[in-house]
């Protein structure tokens, strides 16, 4: 990817990373309550569970799709915050003592364990109204139309046929055996709904050809299974220092992973072929394309 003469260098990927982390940062704290503002431990508690903290993966997403689709910055920020606070909403609920019941997200308590079960609760129920919020307060597609629909893939991919779904499903499978296509298909759901919403919105805030979202439609479904694959991976050979949350608590919990049912060399080689096949989806994009690229080698080659 040679440079033109005379242009200005392209940011390296860690730069480019460093820059998206932070606007969706600032964006963050501009858009969530103060915590001055009443009622003060619940919003003291929402920033808690949102700022400073997490890759920001699913941002990222959304800013690497928008650039492929030429889409202007502030619409992307604002989707990348709203796909943001439905994912810390998920990790809030998830770690609840009624689902998960973990003490460790991100290298500190778990909201309920920091507040209190209840607020925890509230925090997710607020987060979810707020990522709506912010998802309508301006437009962010070229027509109303547009605009509904991009409202309508996030509601998706977060409800009882998304993200939602999936935790039902994992819920169920605790204890069970499943085969690859019940395990993909929880996962799907539960992790690459919101990841493939995330690439989608972005890209919806720019333009494409309809051939260039069925693309970026096929890239999306690979990155997202493929980072559910390399979780169960870090999850099973990493420590709670470097995960930032309880390692080994999928197998405590006797929860089927890719690991329990591939073992690890498998399932590397499974999220290595994800990350081909993502890599294959955009062949045919221009460099705009190139931070999508890179976000495929993060996902996919994050230490093992």
């Amino acid at each position: 990817m040679a440079e033109a003469m005379g242009a200005a260098p392209v940011a390296t990927f860690a730069e480019w990373m460093g820059d998206v982390q932070a606007r969706v940062e600032r964006a963050l704290e501009h858009s969530l309550p103060a915590s001055s503002h009443p009622p003060q431990r619940l919003h003291l508690a929402i920033r808690y569970a949102v700022l400073g903290g997490g890759k920001r993966v699913r941002p990222m997403l959304t800013f690497a799709a928008g650039e492929a689709a030429d889409a202007p910055a502030e619409r992307l920020g604002a989707v990348a915050c709203a796909v943001e606070m439905i994912h810390a909403y998920s990790l809030v609920h998830d770690d609840l003592p009624c689902m998960d019941d973990d003490v460790l997200r991100r290298g500190k308590p778990t909201v309920h364990v920091e507040f209190d079960e209840a607020t925890a609760l509230l925090v997710g129920d607020a987060l979810q109204s707020a990522a709506f919020e912010v998802l309508t307060a301006r437009p962010l597609a070229d027509d109303a139309a547009a605009h509904v629909a991009m409202v309508n893939t996030l509601a998706t991919a977060s409800g009882s046929r998304g993200m939602a779904g999936g935790q039902a499903i994992d819920l169920d499978a605790v204890g069970r055996s499943l085969t690859l296509p019940e395990l993909e298909n929880m996962h799907i759901h539960k992790t690459g709904a919101l990841i493939r919403a995330s690439v989608l919105l972005g890209a919806r805030c720019g333009h494409l050809p309809p051939p260039g979202y069925e693309r970026l439609d096929r890239y999306a479904k690979c990155v997202g299974l493929a980072f559910q694959v390399v979780d169960d991976v870090l999850d099973a050979q990493e420590s709670t220092a470097t995960l930032g949350k309880t390692a080994g608590k999928d197998a405590a919990q006797n929860k089927p992973t890719y690991v329990s049912l591939l073992g690890l060399d498998r399932a590397r080689d499974l999220a290595e072929q994800l990350r081909r096949d993502a890599h294959e989806a955009i062949v045919g994009f221009d460099e705009r394309a190139r931070r999508l690229h890179e976000l495929a080698d993060f996902i996919v080659l994050r230490k093992f």
